[in-house]
């Protein structure tokens, strides 16, 4: 049985320490904190390169599009789970799986370099350091999966002015919660996913709340219409099938339009120099409230800082300052890691597609969850996973390196041309996408052809529904026999924890109404490209 070394043991930890359990692998994860759950393991002190959310985080996606394709959340999770409750989940997946037998907490991986028979064998010598004790302890392995995360090493640039500033200046990593902020003057500097959670959370206490940002965002609410989480509404395959067929400035123009139905950024001071799909957008239920009861003021790009306070690039200051912080990211490194194996520059790595060096003599290291995607983490480091292990194994095959670096320099011409060249850009993918790809190399992306002869009602669910992950346990190498009732009792879920008597109601129409209900949305469809035809003709 060949053995694999799993670095961390957050989501991609995890996932990667079952896929080794489902492809017959013996995996050993380690783990340099007392606990799996990654980022999500919450603690109020954070030792130097761990990650941690905030006290009062919360998930960014729902629950059916963040849960692993053969374990979802349970019912009465809310849509949006909190950072306890995202902790929970990874415990239980843990446990139904037995993932913690497979792990050794406290447990720190200073060095992974090629076995003294590499060459013949493709095997990993790696060095660990058990924190407790001091002791370093090496071991070979067949193969190596680096799930080590991306958000512990921060980046932190330098402010002008900083060496005179009187106040604190901090990275969003430092910041836990809101106490010892009351009645301070905050001017956070970033206008992502973190900056704005944090300046939303110091609003209600802080005295003032400045949020500084060089290029505007534009912001996105957790639910969209009717009181459905917005990546149920948006992620559809479907909806991908007109995306990917519309002109760049057309989707953008339609999605800018749909965003500032819920706020004018203009008139808030946000809309961004980009358009939408040039970059992430923020995800943020409060910010155009706070910024309409003063609470939080949006500023410029900091120009440089004064003894007592901050200037800003259009000229206007502000005096007493209590503390600056920077929520402007981290950067991708691989400390254990020789350059000659893996190269990081500007936040670049050359990955095929996401996961294997193309230059290694052996397909027996390959990196999992080092990307950026507009959507839930989860399912993609489990389908990374899922495939990578199949490659340790044989069962699939990467093409020669050659052909790998043709294929990442094509990702990289892409990704040039539709974002911008920020350090957060650098691994992008597109969610539904990404996943399509890598369920194609395994086998096991839903043939919806078929599926709309044999099991129409699934097939429609598919296509029109919610893109969750359990669609890729429906057949091939991983099949799930409870895939096919999980994908249909989705919307259940998402209405229990907001409304059990409609979920009950849901659920008794479903058993009666078998698939009428897609034949109509089937329909409809029919009629209106035969519209479409007649009209272009």
């Amino acid at each position: 049985m060949k053995t694999v070394a799993v670095v961390g043991a957050g989501a991609g930890g995890i996932a990667a320490v079952k896929a080794c359990l489902d492809e017959d692998l013996s995996p050993v994860c380690f783990e340099q904190s007392s606990n799996i759950g990654g980022l999500w393991f919450y603690r109020d002190d954070v030792p130097p390169g761990q990650g941690c959310v905030a006290k009062t985080t919360t998930a960014n996606t729902s629950k059916e599009l963040t849960a692993f394709s053969d374990f979802p959340m349970p019912r009465d999770f809310p849509n949006y789970p909190h950072h306890a409750e995202m902790q929970r989940y990874m415990e239980l997946y843990a446990d139904h799986f037995d993932v913690r037998r497979h792990v050794r907490f406290d447990h720190e991986v200073v060095g992974v370099t090629p076995a003294a028979d590499y060459d013949d064998t493709g095997r990993w010598t790696v060095e660990v350091k058990d924190r407790k004790s001091g002791d370093v302890t090496r071991e070979d392995f067949d193969a190596v999966m680096i799930a080590n995360g991306h958000h512990w090493e921060p980046n932190r640039p330098r402010l002008d002015g900083e060496d005179v500033f009187k106040g604190r200046v901090i990275h969003s990593l430092q910041y836990r919660d809101h106490r010892g902020y009351e009645d301070k003057t905050v001017v956070v500097v970033g206008i992502g996913n973190t900056g704005g959670d944090i300046a939303m959370d110091l609003s209600r206490i802080a005295k003032r709340v400045y949020i500084s940002t060089r290029r505007g965002a534009w912001i996105v609410r957790r639910i969209g219409g009717g009181g459905i989480p917005i990546d149920v509404v948006g992620i559809r395959r479907f909806i991908f099938d007109i995306m990917g067929r519309l002109p760049t400035g057309w989707l953008n123009s339609l999605t800018e339009s749909f965003v500032n139905q819920a706020f004018d950024h203009d008139l808030y001071g946000l809309r961004p120099k980009h358009r939408f799909h040039e970059q992430h957008p923020t995800v943020n239920d409060d910010l155009p409230n706070r910024i309409a009861c003063g609470t939080v003021i949006v500023k410029p790009n900091i120009a440089h800082l004064t003894a007592a306070g901050v200037q800003f690039d259009d000229g206007s200051c502000v005096d007493d300052v209590d503390v600056v912080v920077l929520a402007t990211g981290y950067t991708f490194s691989f400390p254990f890691l020789s350059e000659s194996i893996l190269s990081v520059k500007d936040n670049m790595v050359e990955l095929y597609r996401r996961v294997f060096p193309p230059h290694l003599k052996h397909p027996s290291l390959a990196v999992i969850g080092r990307m950026q995607q507009l959507g839930s983490v989860f399912p993609i480091v489990e389908m990374q996973s899922r495939w990578a292990t199949r490659v340790f194994k044989g069962l699939c095959v990467l093409p020669s390196s050659d052909a790998m670096r043709a294929y990442i320099k094509q990702q990289h011409l892409e990704q040039e041309r539709l974002h911008l060249p920020t350090l957060r850009h650098t691994m992008e993918v597109l969610w539904l996408p990404y996943l399509d790809e890598l369920a194609r190399e395994i086998g096991c992306r839903p043939n919806l052809a078929r599926l709309m002869l044999i099991d129409p009602t699934l097939a429609m669910s598919c296509y029109f529904g919610p893109a969750a992950a359990y669609q890729f346990r429906l057949e091939g190498p991983g099949k799930w026999t409870e895939a096919r009732e999980t994908v249909l009792t989705t919307w259940e879920r998402i209405y229990y924890p907001l409304n059990k008597k409609r979920a009950e109601e849901l659920a008794q129409k479903r058993t009666r109404s078998g698939y009428g209900s897609y034949l109509k949305i089937l329909a409809v469809l029919l009629v209106l490209v035969a519209v479409c035809i007649m009209w272009f003709r």
